[in-house]
């Protein structure tokens, strides 16, 4: 696989932030990814909500139907990532308590 240009995926990065609705970022998924891609960042991003609310791998893994190796990768990106996953999940629990 070609190696991306930065520039490309800066683009990338400021398109999501430009999406203003749900509905609009449906759209933009949809259009940009095929549906398994999309169930499959859905899934890691179910994981993480489990891995950071202390659920334990195996549990997880029944719950989500993700691999323990996918498990795993997710929880390596939560302690040693950018501290994306956490961020989001954080704005999405503060937004489920309003």
């Amino acid at each position: 696989m070609a190696k991306t240009d930065k520039n490309a995926i800066n683009r990338l990065y400021k398109a999501v932030l430009k999406l203003q609705t749900e509905k609009e970022c449906e759209n933009f998924f949809n259009d940009i990814c095929t549906m398994q891609e999309i169930e499959a960042i859905a899934q890691r991003l179910d994981v993480a909500c489990k891995l950071l609310k202390g659920k334990v791998y195996t549990e997880i893994s029944a719950d989500t139907g993700a691999s323990t190796a996918t498990v795993c990768r997710v929880n390596r990106c939560i302690k040693y990532g950018g501290g994306g996953y956490k961020t989001v999940v954080e704005r999405l629990d503060e937004e489920e308590q309003k």
